[in-house]
């Protein structure tokens, strides 16, 4: 039985734990009143039967490979196992793709062919006493919490008790995540620190990484300076800003104050059609439409226009990020309370003066969230600045120039066979790091923006 039919039964089997808790309850309320409504008995008896289940099925789905993967190399004949643990790791890629039906790259011998054999026989076994252990413990927890159903239990307290836990083991996992991420690229951060001067990387002015990667190749030494890349990305996503904010913040506006409900109907799900857009569709618009525009545009005026621009870019990211503040602008708006609006009016206050001095005041948290997270967006764009803008590494302020960003270099550092002892790829690493606080300082810079402006409003 495979995993993925285990779950399907899984459901099945907590759907008819509700109902069984559900019918219990309304035996209970047939003979008197009891504490909790029917859907809190059944809700309780279906989170006992999943909770035990799904943590025993998430484990096993932890723990099947590595025991699978030991047992099969163990049971290897003694020349196999006298190999390095390179070796073995190609042998077993070999012995998996077997199982599942791949092309092996040479052709396998006697003792692949057996130990893959082997394998599907274990992962079988391992399948169906999974199902048989998931079951069981399903039915025997759907048990004990029909048993413990009681006219006078406190169904409801129970459940929201143990979907308070459920949140709050949600939210540390979140936690958790985020700190692995972060401590992941700095843990390799600073192995290319310690090959590059931190000095040099922050400040240097040039930025080539290619090195020799082997002792016998030529290769340059590499110049890791990333100012250009900061100011290449500064400048695109300062450009999308200026096009993103004005726009989507006015369109928000015309939305929730000015525009009738037909209007409003069917203007902001063609406006949201923008965020369902595909990156590498906006990226074709600027290399083909945008960009030779802009080229044609500025040869006709007499100045000299790169056909890879930054100005292209950004204002094709613009337009991409337009939904990210016209939304969330548009949402926040509407929440507040049309209270705040009478009394403006009631005091002779024009519209445009209550939208101004009452609306937006009250909005701004919701505000800046949505330029905080179209900002983020913008930062970490990569498609459209690798067809709008170029790949060069260029330190120049000059928005009709080929620029590249951070998330760029990243994506091409990244590409291929690549030896992570070498600070060329290592680097990437370390630009990761440097976005990750970037992002972290626009987070401080906002929540100080939001925390000032409540406390004056309040």
């Amino acid at each position: 039985m495979t995993p993925s039919m285990v779950l399907v039964v899984l459901v099945g089997l907590i759907a008819l734990a509700y109902v069984f808790g559900r019918r219990r309850a309304v035996v209970f309320a047939a003979a008197g009143r009891p504490h909790s409504l029917s859907g809190y008995h059944g809700s309780y008896v279906a989170l006992w039967c999943a909770l035990p289940a799904l943590l025993l099925f998430a484990i096993w789905q932890f723990a099947e490979p590595v025991f699978i993967r030991a047992y099969v190399l163990d049971q290897l004949p003694a020349d196999l196992q006298a190999l390095s643990e390179a070796q073995q790791g190609l042998i077993f890629n070999d012995i998996r793709n077997l199982v599942e039906g791949n092309i092996v790259a040479v052709t396998p011998t006697d003792a692949v062919l057996a130990a893959a054999e082997r394998y599907t026989d274990v992962r079988s076994l391992s399948r169906w006493i999974l199902a048989i252990a998931v079951f069981a413990l399903g039915i025997g927890a759907l048990a004990i919490a029909l048993y413990r159903l009681r006219p006078d239990f406190r169904a409801r307290n129970h459940v929201e008790a143990m979907l308070e836990r459920l949140l709050m083991v949600a939210s540390t996992v979140a936690i958790f995540t985020t700190i692995g991420i972060f401590l992941s690229v700095l843990f390799e951060a600073l192995r290319f620190f310690q090959q590059v001067s931190l000095f040099d990387f922050l400040f240097g002015l040039s930025w080539s990484p290619q090195t020799a990667i082997r002792a016998d190749q030529v290769g340059s030494s590499g110049a890791f300076g990333a100012v250009p890349l900061f100011m290449g990305t500064l400048l695109i996503s300062s450009l999308a800003m200026l096009v993103a904010v004005p726009v989507g913040l006015m369109s928000a506006i015309y939305l929730s104050e000015y525009a009738g409900s037909r209007v409003r109907t069917y203007a902001k799900p063609m406006l949201e059609l923008l965020a369902g857009i595909p990156t590498v569709v906006y990226g074709y618009f600027a290399a083909l439409t945008v960009s030779p525009f802009i080229r044609d545009i500025g040869s006709a005026v007499g100045m000299d226009v790169s056909s890879e621009s930054a100005l292209g870019a950004g204002l094709v990211m613009g337009i991409m990020i337009i939904p990210f503040v016209s939304s969330l602008s548009d949402d926040v708006i509407n929440a507040v309370p049309q209270a705040l609006r009478d009394g403006s009016y009631g005091l002779g206050a024009t519209k445009s003066e209550t939208i101004r001095q009452v609306v937006l005041p009250a909005a701004l948290p919701g505000i800046v969230g949505g330029v905080l997270l179209a900002a983020s967006r913008a930062i970490g764009e990569t498609m459209i600045v690798v067809m709008a803008a170029g790949l060069a590494a260029n330190l120049t302020a000059n928005p009709f120039e080929a620029v590249t960003t951070v998330t760029v270099q990243i994506v091409t550092l990244l590409v291929g066979d690549q030896e992570f002892d070498s600070a060329k790829t290592l680097s990437a690493f370390a630009l990761g790091l440097m976005l990750f606080l970037t992002t972290l300082a626009l987070n401080v810079v906002a929540l100080k923006v939001v925390r000032r402006y409540r406390e004056q409003y309040e």
